[in-house]
This record gives C-alpha cells, sequence and structure tokens, in this order.
C-alpha cells in the first residue's frame, strides 16, 4: 500500500478501527487468517455504507448525489434508482395486479415530503439521497411524460407553451427495468416510444434541456440576470448519473456549464428550481421540507433489516 492509499483509507472511520483491532489482535496471538478475515469483514461494512452526495463551493456552491451505471445494473444489486408519487404506489406495484394500481392512484394522496416517503418505505429500504424529479401543477401531479413501474401515469407532453418547461429542447430522465439511464430530448423519445426501441420502467419529463449530446442548450445567456436555486440531473462519462442541487442562485448557462465541463455530462435535464427545488441527502445533512410532487431518490435495500418503518 502506498502512502496516498493508506492516507485515503485512514479518512474512512471503519478502516481506520479495523488497522487498531487488527494491531492488538496480532499483538493477542490471532491467526493470520483469522486476521484477514477480521479485516475484509470491516471493510466491507465501510464499504456498505458508501457516501453518495458531497458539497463543494466550486465552481458555485453546491451538492452533487452521484450513482454509477454499474452499480444499479449489477446482479442482485441492493441500490436501485426509483420514482416515486403516492403513498404505497411502489409497494402496490410490487405486489399487487395492475387494476389494484389504479385505484390505489385514486384514492390515495400524493407523499409531498421526503419524511413522509421515508415513512412510507418498505422496512427493508433505506433512502440513500432523493430530490424533486421535475414540474408539478397546482394538484402536485406531474405536468410531463412519467411512467412508475412501467405504467405510464401521464403521457409525452410536446405541446409549445411558456415557462421553462416549454423552454425547448426539453427532455425525459427514464430508465429501463434492467436500471440502464438515460437523459433523452423529448422529440427523440417519441420516436423510440413508438418504435419500441423505449421501454421506460420509470421516466419523468422536464425541461429545459441543459446538455444537448455534448452541447449547452442553445437558448442559454452566459450573461443572464435570471439566477435562482436549480437542480437537475446528467448522464456523465457514460457511466454516472449526476444529481446537481445549488446552495446559491445561478442561471441557467452556469448550471449548464457545470454539467459539461466539470461533470462531462453528454446529457443533462433541468428538474426544478426557486422554492420547488428540494433535497434529501443526510451524507450534506439536508433534508428540505417542501411540498413536491414526484420524487426520484436512491434506495437501498437491506433484506435481513429488522428495523421498523
Amino acid at each position: 500500500m502506498t502512502l496516498t492509499q493508506l492516507t485515503l483509507n485512514l479518512r474512512k472511520p471503519s478502516l481506520v478501527m479495523s488497522l487498531v483491532l487488527g494491531t492488538l489482535l496480532a499483538l493477542t496471538g490471532c491467526k493470520h487468517e483469522e486476521l484477514d478475515d477480521f479485516i475484509q469483514s470491516v471493510k466491507g461494512a465501510a464499504d456498505s455504507d458508501e457516501q453518495f452526495c458531497h458539497s463543494s463551493s466550486q465552481p458555485f456552491n453546491h451538492a452533487l448525489c452521484s450513482i454509477s451505471q454499474s452499480q444499479l445494473s449489477q446482479a442482485q444489486a441492493p441500490l436501485s434508482l426509483r420514482l416515486f408519487w403516492k403513498s404505497g404506489q411502489w409497494q402496490a406495484g410490487e405486489n399487487q395486479p395492475q387494476a389494484a394500481i389504479v385505484d390505489q392512484d385514486k384514492s390515495h394522496e400524493p407523499l409531498y415530503k421526503f419524511d413522509t416517503l421515508i415513512k412510507d418505505l418498505p422496512k427493508d429500504s433505506e433512502l440513500k439521497f432523493a430530490a424533486n424529479a421535475g414540474m408539478y401543477d397546482g394538484n402536485f401531479a406531474p405536468i410531463g411524460y412519467t411512467v412508475i413501474q412501467g405504467r405510464q401515469i401521464l403521457s409525452l407532453n410536446l405541446k409549445q407553451g411558456g415557462g421553462n418547461f416549454h423552454l425547448l429542447p426539453n427532455g425525459v430522465l427514464w430508465w429501463d427495468k434492467a436500471n440502464h439511464v438515460h437523459i433523452t430530448e423529448s422529440t427523440q423519445l417519441d420516436a423510440m416510444l413508438k418504435s419500441g426501441e423505449a421501454k421506460p420502467w420509470y421516466a419523468t419529463q422536464s425541461g429545459p434541456m441543459l446538455v444537448i449530446d455534448g452541447h449547452i442548450h442553445p437558448k442559454f445567456n452566459n450573461d443572464s440576470t435570471s439566477k435562482k436555486i436549480r437542480n437537475g440531473v446528467g448522464v456523465c462519462d457514460g457511466s454516472q448519473i449526476h444529481f446537481v442541487t445549488s446552495r446559491e442562485p445561478v442561471n441557467f448557462y452556469q448550471f449548464a456549464r457545470f454539467f459539461k465541463e466539470d461533470l462531462h455530462c453528454d446529457n443533462a435535464l433541468f428538474l426544478d428550481g426557486g422554492v420547488a427545488s428540494a433535497l434529501y441527502a443526510p451524507d450534506v445533512a439536508a433534508q428540505e421540507e417542501k411540498n413536491m410532487g414526484v420524487m426520484v431518490g436512491l434506495i437501498e435495500t437491506h433484506p435481513d433489516s429488522q428495523h421498523d418503518q
């Protein structure tokens, strides 16, 4: 192990403890094989407690939550990206026939807040981070294409109009049943849906697109004085999914440039801004108490968990 590697490992408290206890076990005559098993077990515990979100002040104050495509796609992966809207919707989709889900949607209210979502999760599921997943109407219903567990809640919105959603091109964050995540411009996705090339298991439409095929949205102006708190998502470096929430007001161009130049995202999508921008991220002590429509969250499943909801 190099000095740099040792320094990085010592930043993890669990690994520091393993080194200290491992030394003590060695001094007490513990067998080499037993010592190796002990260190690996502690290291495994540290790895399972991975930090997904970080804060930074450059190029502007922001929180960044990330998950890799490989973490989501591996067989029997404990991590999954999901959309949430109404209480019990996820469990109904997992355990009940299609008709029951439709009825449940009509009779239940939106979750509204992160703490309600957390209470609604199954006992074996932990919310690692979450954010609002796009724009909504006065009833906290989505205004764009929305798919939850393969069932379309709202059709693709290709209409002209005002506001950020219709600052075209807009786009869709979506992933299939195998958790392969994409951000696709809306008219392009329309063609993919019609041809059967795209089969979303989850999808949320918002706008505008921030980065389109490696280019910043053509209508953004670097000198714009319209600055707000903003949050968005990018599919970056071919394998990383990055959720960004600014902690200070920025304009669209600054926000998009961060996705393109700092995170190297080929495609990125604005989710919402101002009073509607919301983040839950225990790693950076963030849990905003705002009402929302659809939320996107990273779930870690603990099959052997005995904890109460």
